[in-house]
Protein backbone atom coordinates (compact mmCIF):
# COMPACT_ATOMS: atom_id res chain seq x y z
CA UNK A 1 0.00 0.00 0.00
CA UNK A 2 1.61 3.31 -0.80
CA UNK A 3 1.58 6.10 1.72
CA UNK A 4 1.56 9.80 1.36
CA UNK A 5 2.09 12.78 4.20
CA UNK A 6 -1.19 14.56 5.12
CA UNK A 7 -1.18 17.42 7.19
CA UNK A 8 -3.38 17.14 10.19
CA UNK A 9 -4.68 19.00 12.93
CA UNK A 10 -2.71 18.43 16.05
CA UNK A 11 -5.23 17.77 18.26
CA UNK A 12 -7.04 15.40 16.32
CA UNK A 13 -3.79 13.71 15.68
CA UNK A 14 -3.72 13.36 19.88
CA UNK A 15 -7.09 12.21 20.39
CA UNK A 16 -5.88 9.48 17.90
CA UNK A 17 -3.30 8.85 18.99
CA UNK A 18 -4.91 8.14 22.37
CA UNK A 19 -7.59 6.03 20.90
CA UNK A 20 -4.93 4.20 19.07
CA UNK A 21 -3.32 2.87 22.53
CA UNK A 22 -6.98 1.60 24.05
CA UNK A 23 -7.35 0.21 20.77
CA UNK A 24 -4.32 -1.66 19.95
CA UNK A 25 -3.97 0.57 16.60
CA UNK A 26 -1.09 2.92 15.32
CA UNK A 27 -2.00 6.30 14.67
CA UNK A 28 -2.43 6.17 11.13
CA UNK A 29 -4.76 2.71 11.82
CA UNK A 30 -6.78 4.62 14.16
CA UNK A 31 -6.81 7.74 11.28
CA UNK A 32 -7.95 4.54 8.91
CA UNK A 33 -10.51 3.22 11.01
CA UNK A 34 -12.18 6.63 12.24
CA UNK A 35 -12.30 7.13 8.20
CA UNK A 36 -13.81 4.03 7.29
CA UNK A 37 -16.53 4.70 9.79
CA UNK A 38 -17.02 7.62 9.11
CA UNK A 39 -17.34 6.90 5.02
CA UNK A 40 -20.09 4.04 6.24
CA UNK A 41 -21.87 6.06 8.32
CA UNK A 42 -22.47 8.56 5.69
CA UNK A 43 -23.11 5.58 3.23
CA UNK A 44 -25.66 3.89 5.81
CA UNK A 45 -27.16 7.02 7.60
CA UNK A 46 -29.99 4.63 9.29
CA UNK A 47 -27.43 2.79 11.31
CA UNK A 48 -25.51 4.12 14.47
CA UNK A 49 -21.97 4.43 14.13
CA UNK A 50 -21.54 2.48 16.92
CA UNK A 51 -22.91 -1.00 15.14
CA UNK A 52 -20.90 0.55 12.17
CA UNK A 53 -17.65 0.43 14.12
CA UNK A 54 -18.08 -3.20 15.80
CA UNK A 55 -18.93 -4.38 12.07
CA UNK A 56 -15.97 -3.46 10.77
CA UNK A 57 -14.00 -4.65 13.88
CA UNK A 58 -15.92 -7.74 13.16
CA UNK A 59 -14.98 -8.12 9.23
CA UNK A 60 -11.43 -7.70 10.09
CA UNK A 61 -11.18 -10.66 12.70
CA UNK A 62 -9.28 -13.45 11.50
CA UNK A 63 -11.80 -16.41 10.45
CA UNK A 64 -10.57 -18.96 12.76
CA UNK A 65 -10.85 -17.03 15.67
CA UNK A 66 -14.61 -16.49 14.65
CA UNK A 67 -17.69 -17.98 16.43
CA UNK A 68 -20.68 -19.58 14.70
CA UNK A 69 -24.07 -17.16 14.94
CA UNK A 70 -26.71 -18.95 16.61
CA UNK A 71 -30.09 -17.90 16.54
CA UNK A 72 -31.85 -16.92 20.00
CA UNK A 73 -34.69 -19.14 19.08
CA UNK A 74 -32.12 -22.04 18.40
CA UNK A 75 -30.40 -21.76 21.55
CA UNK A 76 -33.65 -21.43 23.18
CA UNK A 77 -34.85 -25.03 21.75
CA UNK A 78 -31.40 -26.75 22.87
CA UNK A 79 -31.67 -26.20 26.50
CA UNK A 80 -35.29 -27.36 26.21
Amino acid sequence: MASISVRMDEALVNEARAAAKTEYRTVQGQMEFWARVGRAALDNPDLPASFIAESLMSLAEPREEATPFVPRSAAHKRRA
